[in-house]
């Protein structure tokens, strides 16, 4: 079997970085950022991968599936939505309009790769918040339908030594004959912490308050939307429209970084906090017990607790979001090891927690933008070792 690649919203390549480290050719990528003129992703994407017909540089929903080459392994990271369906007069069904889920299921059900991997948040696994479960049982019910068997895990990255807490599901669907008899449907038990696809790269156990999950999700689509609600635990599996899940836990004892691991030296001063804007920093990470008033003039008392400030260099950092630009709450700040004075994080920094090489994203794009793309990115070490986990199985 070729080791081939084809990657849906690729962003500035994390999904490719990472499997090319583990062995896989990637064939075909797509990049859009929807209402943006400059397209600042793709063009990093370039920069680092040269000038190709298939690097595609436009809206999936309106490419045809059948331009896309033959492959594998198809991979995507995609926005979670809602992917309800509604009974047409026709009598079929149709899903809601711009959402992604729909257009990655056209590429599935048109080239049939033999393996798919895709990233989301990890709070797909229960949304929407009034029907838990609901979206993430109509992919399950979709892959399902198509032959494809669906393992999933909720990795968080700093549990596997990474320099960050980032947490994110991972899914994986295999349509390939020889893997899914030799591991899905054999006699064994242990496809959730043993002989599954996640269970050797990224070891787990079962937590303190484990309850092996069993149900069924059905093939109609609208009886789904409208009546299906389960709470889906952080690791299982679906085959035949058949699930198991489970409550498990991280099991890993090897060497483990921290925020301090990816500290710069030599920090330019336009990145440490100003005297001025000192209170204002301590007011945003402190706790706030307060009254306020909404717009119309109503009256209701707002809550929070503190965050580290400044954050602690000897523990992974917090997750790192797509604001990290922004004077926020959410925003880094760390005491620099050198001058000891409070700043940002720089933008090298923020890629080497996500594992990408220092400087990846300076390709001429703005430097707040930086900042959101590795805000949107993920862990790419943990794509290496899924990559790799994926070649063992097949060979």
């Amino acid at each position: 079997m070729d080791l081939t690649v084809a990657e849906l919203f690729a962003g500035v390549g994390g999904f490719r970085i990472g499997l090319e480290k583990a062995g896989w050719e990637t064939v075909w990528a797509n990049q859009w950022e929807p209402s943006r003129k400059p397209q600042h992703a793709f063009d990093c994407y370039v920069h680092h991968y040269g000038e190709s017909k298939n690097h595609v540089n436009e809206d999936i929903n309106k490419v045809p599936a059948e331009t896309i080459p033959d492959h594998s392994l198809l991979v995507g990271g995609f926005p979670c939505q809602d992917y309800s369906v509604a009974a047409t007069l026709a009598k079929g069904i149709q899903g809601k309009k711009g959402v992604l889920w729909w257009d990655i299921l056209r590429v599935i059900e048109t080239k049939k790769p033999k393996f798919v991997l895709l990233e989301n948040v990890d709070r797909l696994l229960k949304s929407p918040a009034k029907q838990r479960g609901r979206d993430f049982s109509i992919m399950l019910s979709c892959l399902n339908a198509l032959g494809y068997v669906v393992e999933w895990r909720v990795i968080n990255a700093a549990e596997y030594g990474f320099p960050q807490r980032r947490r994110r599901v991972f899914v994986f669907a295999s349509l390939d004959r020889k893997v899914n008899s030799e591991i899905y449907f054999s006699d064994k038990n242990d496809i959730l912490l043993k002989d599954g696809f996640f269970a050797n790269p990224f070891p787990n156990a079962l937590s303190g308050r484990s309850v092996l999950k069993e149900g069924k999700i059905g093939t109609d689509l609208v009886d789904l939307t409208n009546n299906f609600s389960f709470n889906f635990e952080n690791t299982g599996y679906c085959a035949n429209f058949k699930f198991k899940t489970i409550r498990t836990e991280a099991k890993y004892d090897g060497p483990k970084m921290v925020l301090g691991d990816v500290i710069q030296p030599e920090v330019d001063k336009s990145f440490y906090l100003s005297e001025d804007d000192l209170e204002k920093w301590d007011y945003m990470k402190g706790a706030k017990k307060e009254k306020r008033k909404t717009r119309e003039g109503f009256e209701y008392h707002y809550a929070e607790g503190a965050i580290p400030y400044p954050d602690a260099l000897d523990k992974p950092s917090r997750t790192m979001l797509t604001s990290e630009s922004s004077k926020n709450r959410s925003t880094h700040v760390i005491k620099d090891p050198e001058t000891n004075k409070l700043r940002l994080l720089i933008p090298e920094e923020c890629e080497l927690l996500n594992g990408f090489p220092k400087g990846w994203t300076k390709t001429g794009m703005p430097e707040k933008f930086r900042y959101f793309c590795m805000g949107n990115a993920l862990v790419v070490g943990i794509i290496e070792k899924l990559g790799k986990q994926l070649i063992n199985m097949i060979t």
